[in-house]
């Protein structure tokens, strides 16, 4: 198994979710195959203003002085008259971090939150989704007057090795659902790599 998954770093609150034995199965499973101990494939930080003009550009800013990269807007898919939104209107940053940038990014995320992360956030695929009221909770993380307070949604995508054949542009083919991380997986996964408490 991968050297960053040590058992001996497992929290015990993974035991509340999924019982020993189960632990033990997937444990085995990625022993005897390390293809499919999963990875986080990509993290999407989004912030939502519902607006376009100043404040979007304001959390623009704030996502690449936080991530290092380049944010992108993304437009409303329909107009909600209620909040004064138009479809196509830009209202809401997005970035997409990959490798190692992704996971310093994580750990500073399941630190501001405490390393608690609970259950119902992970969907069957194993991808979890976090959401945090204000950027400040990130360490290293400085007040600015000018930008003001954010909040922001982070989207953690799990794969494992071979989702490959589902984007490759020549014999491309579906991920069958036995090979698709599971949900169990992806809180043991986290569990061991960040040391994140699942809790019920």
């Amino acid at each position: 198994m991968s050297g960053e998954l040590k058992l001996e770093s497992l929290p015990e609150s993974i035991y509340k979710i999924m019982s020993r034995e189960r632990v033990q199965e997937i444990l085995e499973a990625w022993r005897s195959n390390p293809m499919r101990i999963p990875y986080i494939a990509k993290v999407t930080v989004n912030i939502g203003v519902g607006e376009s003009g100043e404040r979007l550009q304001k959390a623009m800013q704030l996502l690449e002085r936080l991530t290092g990269r380049k944010p992108v807007p993304r437009a409303a898919k329909r107009s909600i008259r209620e909040f004064g939104v138009r479809r196509g209107e830009n209202i809401a940053a997005v970035v997409t971090l990959r490798r190692r940038v992704a996971e310093e990014f994580l750990r500073k995320v399941f630190e501001g939150i405490g390393f608690r992360v609970k259950a119902s956030s992970f969907d069957e695929y194993g991808n979890l989704s976090v959401g945090i009221k204000e950027y400040l909770v990130l360490p290293g993380a400085k007040y600015d007057a000018e930008i003001g307070i954010y909040g922001m949604d982070i989207a953690i995508t799990m794969e494992r090795k071979g989702y490959r054949v589902m984007r490759r542009r020549r014999a491309r083919s579906r991920i069958p659902r036995r090979h698709r991380v599971s949900r169990e997986e992806a809180m043991l996964f986290l569990s061991l790599k960040y040391n994140v408490n699942i809790v019920p």
